[in-house]
């Protein structure tokens, strides 16, 4: 699915999104259509592409999104996540407490 209009970096980058969600135990045709369209969002988002919608170059980044979804598995709530939950429902001491402690914390309210 590599297109002619991508740099030799962004092939790269296709080529190692695409082997990474195959060793994730995506399906081939899965793996190439997430990485097509992780490559275009980060050219639109870096201006190497004609068009771009509002939300590739608004929404956070692919890497960056990853990175924060990477270590709690699928569904997981991020640190940031937990932590405005609980200062939603009030809990004393949140800034102070790992990652763990609020989970807990929150779950238990």
């Amino acid at each position: 699915m590599p297109q002619k209009a991508w740099s030799p970096k962004r092939e790269r980058q296709y080529e190692h999104i695409k082997q990474g969600l195959l060793e994730g135990g995506n399906s081939e045709e899965k793996a190439e259509e997430i990485a097509a369209r992780t490559v275009n969002k980060e050219r639109a988002r870096s201006g190497e592409a004609k068009e771009a919608s509002p939300t590739s170059i608004e929404d956070i980044s692919s890497g960056r999104r990853g990175g924060l979804r990477s270590h709690s598995g699928p569904g997981g709530r991020t640190y940031d996540q937990l932590r405005n939950e609980a200062r939603d429902k009030g809990i004393e001491g949140r800034s102070k407490m790992s990652k763990e402690e609020l989970e807990r914390a929150v779950d238990r309210d």
